[in-house]
Order: structure tokens, then C-alpha cells, then sequence
């Protein structure tokens, strides 16, 4: 479970003068792995810790099953599988409801959907406020979903959140109202999926060639994406990176397919040497599905509903939904709770990740209520606790205790709630935060890895607090572990944050990227 990152004191002093920015003196990247290999993540993207992602789209007016109605609902019989297998995942169910509810698909199609998604309701200014309040520092609202409406004035499909729906720039408008909060904000893009998104079959409005440039043309399914499409999706993608200037950009899976792959070098030069035209540092993210489409070290790792199970030197980040089974809002949706949202954000960080939260939002431009109170709950834990997060490093193990945790994406269903015997650890100002991920009962907190004599202890402690409580702690370093004593008042909800101070401040410093 463990893995130890040994101090080399010799780099400390390189660690502690890592750049902040450095775009100004930056040399142009060349569209090959070997140059690429010289991007470093921000500094701003490892201190920010959390983000939050927005699915909103056309898909939020039928607000049933998932984000992937679209796709669902012309799935009449089967589902295919990316290798062309049949796999039967209940999407016969929201074929059959859009018929019993819409009508038969050449009358009413995912096209008509799209005068009904008016957003009247929608306000930038109003949804920041929310984000900020969460205690997020970045934001990422869905540029394109795999149905292939832009929520932004593209340049190159009509089907776009200016000329239709809405009738307003969503992405613009939430950029500009995040900057004046000197608020980080990106984009994602899942357009690359939309060239095998949509059931082409007689009878369906996905066969009619005045729809084609949103449905996508019909063709065998799986089959690699023609020359057209990959020019169409790189422009799309162009058209984002050059009219919005994001600090993110964040692609979905599919680009890791092979007729993309000559083009993941090439984008990455182009977005990075835009950062650079623009003086700053800009993120790139990937889920990498196959390690070699994007070599580490040349972009950031994001694990969708998943986390690691240890330390990660690059910088890396989770994706994951507010909501259990859905990311755009559904009528049915399932909020977790925030103890749950929390103690993964906790675990991510002490492993260098960062978490990106999503919301889904109502068709109507409003974000449900639940969706904002575990906001809030998490907004008022970072309030207490925020030292042990924002800007901090892990230390020499990410933690201890007896729940061990799921690697890999779509595994976080997989895990068990974290106890009072587990602990998570961070670094920041040369303090030790050691996290317990409840409180315990008994009213007393052994934490073994700072016994007496520990491998891991470099220095003598000289301080133990409890961030939010005002009551000085007893405490004592014994040879089973650091023995605290809790305050009789909770100092605030889930995870609980001591900070220790050692003789020399230098005995947690981390050596990472």
C-alpha cells in the first residue's frame, strides 16, 4: 500500500525554487514527443487541487437516463461495443420512452430538442458565485459533448448555443465572468466520439442529409474516422483554442483511437505555443486510455470515476460527478454526499492529483439545490481546512490505514468509505498535515507513521494542532505513533486535519516534478 519517496537533501533547495511561469523565456514546441517532453505542468494547476466540470447541452431537456440520451435514444435494438460488439446496457429503455414521449424518430429527433433548450434561466455571474463559494479555483463547462452541439459561437457547425437553443455564448460568458475572479476556466472536448455517436438506419432523421453536419454521415459503424471528420474535428478544436484562450483544454476518450494519433503531438505543440503567444501556462489533459498516445511527462493524466492507489510523480487529476449516475442532470439524479466527495478530494491530493467536480445543471439555466448545498458543505470544509490542501505537495507516503483504495478509471463504485483509522498526508510551509478521514469516538487519534524513531520522521515535533479548534491539544510521540487527544466540539464535518510542526521546517519538503 505504501511507497517511499526518499528526502534528497542536495535538491531541496531545486525543489524549493521550482518556476512558477516560465512562458516568457519558453522556446516553441515541435509537434513531436521528444520537444513535448519539455512541457512542465503549472504551478497554479498543482496548488488549485479543485475544479469544477459543467455537462450542459440539449441532453438536459429529455433529463432522462444520461448525458448520452442522444445516442441512446436511436439505439432501438442493440448497442455496440467500441470493437463492434453487442453489448446491452438498457439502452433499448430510452429508445422505447422517447417514442412513447416524442414520437417515432423521423418525426421528432435529437435535433428537435434543441429550440427546447432555452436556458432562459442561465446566469454566469450566479453560476461562478456557486463555484467560487465550493472553494473550486478552476472551471471546465463541456465545449461540445459527443452529440456535437457547441455551447460556444463556433466557426464551423451551425449547430452551435450563439445560432440556436440558448442564443448566447455559454462558453464565452462563463470565461469572461470566471477571469474577472481571476478564476482559472478551460474547455472540454468530446467531439471526437461523435463520428460514431449516432445510429444511421431508414426511417431515423440521422439519415437525412440536411442534418448530416450534426448527426455525423452515415457509414459502417467503428470504422476509422475519414479524412473529413478528423479535418472537421481539429478545427473545431482549433476554432476553441484560438477565440477563448482556455487554461485547460481536456479531451475524452476516443482521440486515443489510431486515426487520431498522428494528430495528438500536433495539437499539443499548437495549444502549448498558444500558451506561450499568450504569456501563460496552460494544462493539458487526456484519460490516455493507451499509455503510448500520450507519453507521461507531456500532458496531465485524468482518471474519470477512478483515482490511484499511491503517489504519482507527474501531476495527474480525477474526474468525477457530483451525481452517481448521471453527469448532465437527470430527473432521477443521485447527489452523493459530500463526506464522500471529500474524502476523495483528500486521498487525491495527498496522492499530487487534483479533482474535478462536475454539476449538471437544468435545462433551464439553473443549478438544483442539492447540487449547491454539497457545494457549500465542501466550501465550508476548505474554509477550515484549506491549508491542507491548496498549494500543498504529498509527502514521503500519501497515508496509512486499513481501507485500501480502487486504481483506474470507473473504479470508484469499488470503494468503501474511509474510517478514523485511515490517514492522508500533505505537505505545505514546511508542515505536516496529517489528515483522519472521520473523527474518532473514543476520542483519542493514534497515527503509526509518526511513532518514535519512524523511518519516515525526519525531525522532532514540536507542535500539534487541529485546524478550526482553538483548544490546545494533548499530545505525545510514543513508539506506537503520534497520540492525540481530540477537543470535545467537532471543529467541523468529515475529514479532520492536524498540522504538525517539526524542529526543521525542511524535514517534510517533497521532491517531485
Amino acid at each position: 500500500m505504501k511507497r517511499i519517496f526518499i528526502i534528497i537533501t542536495s535538491l531541496l533547495v531545486a525543489c524549493s525554487s521550482q518556476k512558477q511561469s516560465n512562458v516568457a523565456s519558453q522556446k516553441n514546441f515541435e509537434p513531436n514527443w521528444e520537444s513535448l517532453q519539455e512541457y512542465d505542468v503549472p504551478e497554479w494547476f498543482q496548488d488549485a487541487k479543485l475544479g469544477i466540470f459543467i455537462h450542459w447541452g440539449p441532453y438536459a431537456v429529455p433529463a432522462y437516463r444520461s448525458e448520452w440520451y442522444p445516442r441512446f435514444m436511436y439505439m432501438d435494438s442493440v448497442v455496440w461495443g467500441p470493437k463492434g460488439e453487442v453489448k446491452s446496457i438498457g439502452a433499448t429503455n430510452v429508445y422505447k420512452h422517447h417514442i412513447e414521449k416524442y414520437g417515432t424518430l423521423d418525426k421528432f429527433g435529437y435535433k428537435d430538442f434543441i429550440p427546447m433548450f432555452k436556458g432562459e434561466n442561465f446566469n454566469a455571474k450566479e453560476w461562478v458565485d456557486i463555484f467560487e463559494k465550493s472553494g473550486a479555483k478552476y472551471i471546465v463547462p463541456v465545449a461540445e459533448h459527443h452529440d456535437g452541439f457547441a455551447m460556444y459561437k463556433s466557426n464551423h457547425t451551425r449547430w452551435n448555443a450563439v445560432d440556436m437553443g440558448p442564443k448566447k455564448d455559454i462558453l464565452g460568458e462563463l470565461t469572461t465572468e470566471a477571469r474577472k475572479r481571476k478564476m482559472k476556466i478551460g474547455a472540454s472536448s468530446h467531439f471526437a466520439f461523435n463520428w460514431n455517436y449516432y445510429n444511421h438506419k431508414e426511417g431515423f432523421d440521422t439519415m437525412d442529409p440536411q442534418y448530416a453536419d450534426l448527426y455525423g454521415k452515415s457509414h459502417d459503424h467503428y470504422t476509422a474516422a475519414d479524412e473529413e471528420f478528423l479535418e472537421l474535428w481539429w478545427n473545431r478544436t482549433t476554432d476553441i483554442i484560438d477565440n477563448y484562450k482556455p487554461d485547460i483544454l481536456w479531451f475524452d476518450f476516443y482521440i486515443d483511437r489510431e486515426e487520431f494519433m498522428p494528430y495528438h503531438p500536433k495539437v499539443a505543440a499548437y495549444y502549448y505555443n498558444k500558451g506561450i503567444e499568450w504569456n501563460k501556462d496552460v494544462v493539458l489533459q487526456t484519460k490516455n486510455f493507451k499509455m503510448a498516445t500520450f507519453p507521461e511527462g507531456t500532458h496531465v493524466l485524468d482518471i474519470e470515476r477512478g483515482k490511484m492507489s499511491d503517489i504519482r510523480q507527474e501531476p495527474w487529476q480525477t474526474d468525477t460527478s457530483i451525481g452517481k449516475n448521471s453527469w448532465s442532470y437527470v430527473e432521477n439524479w443521485i447527489s452523493k454526499d459530500a463526506n464522500t466527495i471529500i474524502d476523495d478530494l483528500v486521498d487525491i491530493v495527498s496522492k499530487n492529483g487534483c479533482l474535478l467536480l462536475n454539476v449538471g445543471p437544468k435545462a433551464d439555466g439553473t443549478i438544483p439545490e442539492d447540487q449547491q448545498a454539497i457545494l457549500f458543505e465542501i466550501g465550508n470544509w476548505m474554509n477550515v481546512n484549506g491549508d491542507a490542501i491548496y498549494g500543498s505537495r504529498p509527502w514521503k507516503i500519501f497515508g496509512e490505514g486499513p481501507t485500501e483504495v480502487a486504481t483506474g478509471h470507473h473504479t470508484e463504485g469499488k470503494n468503501k468509505e474511509l474510517t478514523a483509522d485511515d490517514f492522508r498526508f500533505t505537505t505545505n510551509n514546511g508542515k505536516l498535515y496529517a489528515i483522519s478521514m472521520d473523527w474518532a469516538e473514543n476520542g483519542k487519534v493514534t497515527i503509526p507513521a509518526l511513532s518514535k524513531g519512524n523511518e519516515y520522521v525526519a525531525s522532532q515535533i514540536k507542535q500539534v494542532k487541529l485546524l478550526g479548534s482553538k483548544e490546545k491539544l494533548a499530545w505525545e510521540q510514543t513508539a506506537d505513533g503520534l497520540q492525540v487527544s481530540l477537543p470535545a466540539e467537532q471543529p467541523c464535518n468529515h475529514a479532520f486535519v492536524f498540522e504538525v510542526a517539526f524542529e526543521d521546517n525542511n524535514a517534510v519538503a517533497w521532491v517531485g516534478k
